[in-house]
C-alpha cells in the first residue's frame, strides 16, 4: 500500500518521523529537520554575525550532521559565521583513529578547516593509558572532563568566539536523568540551557537540543553523509548507558517522552536560599572551574602521582590534598625568601 507524504505535497512517504509519527517524503523531512534547527538557533540568538564557530567534530553521526547543517543554514540564511572543525584525539586505538579519518573526509567535502588536538599532547596521557591505570569503571569520568577542557583549549588556540556541539535531544534527556539520580542540582540547572558558559568563559551551544537521535540518523542516511558509526570501545561500561536505556524504553512507550523530559528539566526551579557553586577560573591551568583547582587538573595530578582514583566521586579529598600541598609549598617559599633578607 502506497503511503503519501502527510504534508500534502503529493510525494510518496519514505519514513515515519520519530518525533511526530508523521509520514514524510525525503524533501519534506529535510525541510522539517532543518527548519526546526534554524528555529532553535534564531529563537535563542545562539550566534552573532562575524563569529568564528568551532564545531566539535568526532566523526560520528551527530557532529557530521551538525557540520553539514550549520554550513547549509549559514549559507541559506546568511548567518555570517566562519566555521572550523575541531577534533580531539583521545588516543583510543581502533576507535578514534578510525573516526578521525571520517572527519578528514568531511573537511575536504565541506571545505571547512580542521584542527586536531590530542590528549597525549595536552595531558601526556592517552585514554588507553588511563584505562590501564583506572580500569573500565571510571574511565569515562576522565575522558569527559579532559575532552571538555580540550575543546576549550582548542577553541582558544584558534581564537574562536563560540563552540557548537552535536548534543541532541536524547543526550539532553539522559543528562537530566543522570543529574537527578546523582542529586547534582548545579548541573541539572545548566544542562537544559541552549547556551552555557557565556558568563566570562567561552560559550557553548547545542543547535540539536530538540533534535531526536533517530532523526539525525535518518537525515545522515538519506543525505548519504559520511560518518563513523562504531561505538567507543569503553562506552558499554559507562554510567550514562543506564540513563540511555531508560530514555529508549520511555520513547518506545511514547514518542514525546524525550521532549517531555527536556521540558520538565527546563521548568525545574531552585528554591531561594540554595547556594550553588559559582564558575570561575582554575588557579592552576586558567580554564573554567567551579573550584579553586579544576577537575581536569585534579584528575591529572592523581594520574601523575600514581593515584588515579584520588579524585573519583564527589569527595573533595583530592582537592584538599592539593590545596594543602600548595599552601605548604607557598609557606616554604615565603620562609626561604625571608631568610635571604
Amino acid at each position: 500500500m502506497v503511503v503519501f507524504c502527510s504534508t500534502g505535497c503529493g510525494s510518496t512517504a519514505v519514513l515515519k518521523r520519530p518525533k511526530t509519527d508523521d509520514a514524510l517524503c525525503k524533501n519534506c523531512f529535510f525541510w522539517a529537520f532543518e527548519t526546526e534547527v534554524h528555529h532553535t538557533i534564531t529563537s535563542t540568538k545562539m550566534f552573532q554575525p562575524g563569529q568564528l564557530v568551532a564545531i566539535g567534530a568526532s566523526g560520528g553521526k551527530d557532529s557530521t550532521v551538525l557540520a553539514y547543517v550549520l554550513k547549509h543554514l549559514n549559507e541559506k540564511y546568511n548567518y555570517g559565521l566562519k566555521l572550523v572543525l575541531l577534533s580531539i584525539d583521545e588516543g583510543i586505538t581502533g576507535y578514534r583513529d578510525d573516526s578521525l579519518e571520517s572527519v578528514k573526509r568531511n573537511q575536504e567535502e565541506y571545505n571547512i578547516p580542521l584542527t586536531v588536538l590530542s590528549y597525549k599532547d595536552l595531558y601526556g596521557w592517552t585514554m588507553d593509558d588511563i584505562v590501564k591505570q583506572v580500569g573500565r569503571k571510571n574511565n569515562c569520568t576522565f575522558c569527559g572532563v579532559f575532552r571538555r577542557q580540550a575543546l576549550d583549549r582548542g577553541a582558544v588556540l584558534l581564537k574562536c568566539d563560540i563552540i557548537a556541539t552535536g548534543h541532541n535531544a536524547d543526550d539532553v534527556a539522559e543528562t537530566i536523568l543522570m543529574n537527578l539520580l546523582r542529586g547534582d542540582i548545579a548541573r541539572l540547572q545548566r544542562c537544559t540551557f541552549h547556551i552555557t558558559g557565556s558568563d566570562g568563559s567561552l560559550p557553548r551551544v547545542k543547535p540539536f537540543k530538540y533534535a531526536y537521535e533517530k532523526e539525525i540518523v535518518l537525515y545522515a542516511y538519506f543525505k548519504k553523509l559520511d560518518y563513523f558509526a562504531t561505538e567507543c570501545v569503553y562506552a558499554p561500561d559507562a554510567y550514562r548507558g543506564h540513563a540511555r536505556a531508560l530514555v529508549k524504553d520511555l520513547e518506545a512507550l511514547r514518542s514525546t517522552s524525550i521532549i517531555d523530559i527536556i521540558h520538565a528539566g527546563e521548568q525545574l526551579a531552585i528554591k531561594d536560599g540554595v547556594k550553588l557553586p559559582k564558575q570561575g577560573l582554575c588557579s592552576s591551568c586558567g580554564y573554567v572551574s567551579s573550584n579553586i583547582i579544576c577537575k581536569a587538573c585534579v584528575l591529572l595530578e592523581g594520574l601523575n602521582r600514581g593515584r588515579p582514583k584520588l579524585a573519583i566521586g564527589k569527595s573533595n579529598k583530592a582537592l584538599a590534598e592539593l590545596l594543602a600541598e600548595r599552601l605548604q609549598n607557598a609557606a616554604s617559599i615565603k620562609t626561604t625568601i625571608q631568610d635571604q633578607f
